[in-house]
């Protein structure tokens, strides 16, 4: 199974590096690395240069992206329509460990899914700020995966469409509202943490980003038709504060 996995970065190569070499690190071997970079400067010319070098040690595909875009789901967007995996998903922060697509991979063929998604530690250097850990459940009763966990298969993307750019938090949770509310798309849940995600975010760097992201997050809900939003926002919200009790 040939997995696409997409960065997007703009202008900031450290991060870049750091993100790329968890990727680098994956054991899966039929990967196919996306870096859309929204029209780069030269310090991160020269992190692509390196990532591109060791992408042809490890005989992977490495994809670039270089060209201004309309923001963070207009470039997402930029590189799933040039994905050519089975399986696609996004990466900006760092993977658990090494096993993390390849155990995607496995589960999905085994299950014979659309899709698997997984844990994930929002993380202040080592500290871990925020667990996310919602198992299985369902939509209206405030349950979401986490989206840097989501990796869903090309035809899921084919079906569905793309991200909505003319939101700025919820994109994410629209898409995911529209691919799951029908049932028809099945994911495969792989227990343990996939992914250790940077905290401070644009969803998660204050308390106005919180209510931002719930308030945009109705709206998702209420475009989709789902029944009573208010009330799935309301469960959700109670769902997320109950991640930042300590374990």
């Amino acid at each position: 199974m040939k997995i696409s996995v997409i960065t997007m970065t703009y202008k900031d190569p450290e991060h870049l590096m750091q993100t790329a070499s968890t990727i680098l690190q994956q054991d899966h071997e039929d990967l196919e690395y996306i870096i859309v970079d929204g029209g780069c400067d030269e310090p991160t010319r020269d992190a692509l240069d390196r990532i591109e070098e060791k992408m042809k040690e490890r005989k992977g595909t490495f994809v670039r992206i270089s060209e201004p875009d309309k923001g963070l789901y207009d470039a997402l967007n930029k590189g799933i329509d040039r994905a050519s995996g089975d399986l696609i998903g996004l990466m900006c922060d760092r993977f658990a460990d090494k096993n993390v697509l390849s155990r995607m991979a496995r589960i999905v063929e085994q299950e014979g899914s659309d899709g698997v998604y997984g844990d994930l530690d929002y993380v202040d250097g080592d500290s871990v700020i925020r667990r996310w850990r919602m198992g299985q459940g369902k939509l209206n009763r405030g349950w979401m995966p986490a989206h840097p966990t989501l990796y869903l298969k090309k035809e899921i993307y084919e079906t569905y469409g793309r991200y909505r750019t003319d939101m700025a938090i919820a994109a994410d949770y629209e898409f995911m509202i529209r691919a799951l509310k029908e049932g028809k798309t099945t994911l495969s849940y792989l227990p343990g943490v996939l992914v250790k995600m940077y905290h401070g975010g644009t969803s998660t760097g204050s308390l106005a980003s919180y209510t931002d992201s719930f308030m945009e997050g109705r709206r998702a809900l209420a475009l989709n038709g789902m029944p009573h939003p208010t009330l799935t926002t309301v469960l959700r919200t109670f769902r997320v504060l109950g991640q930042f009790v300590k374990r």
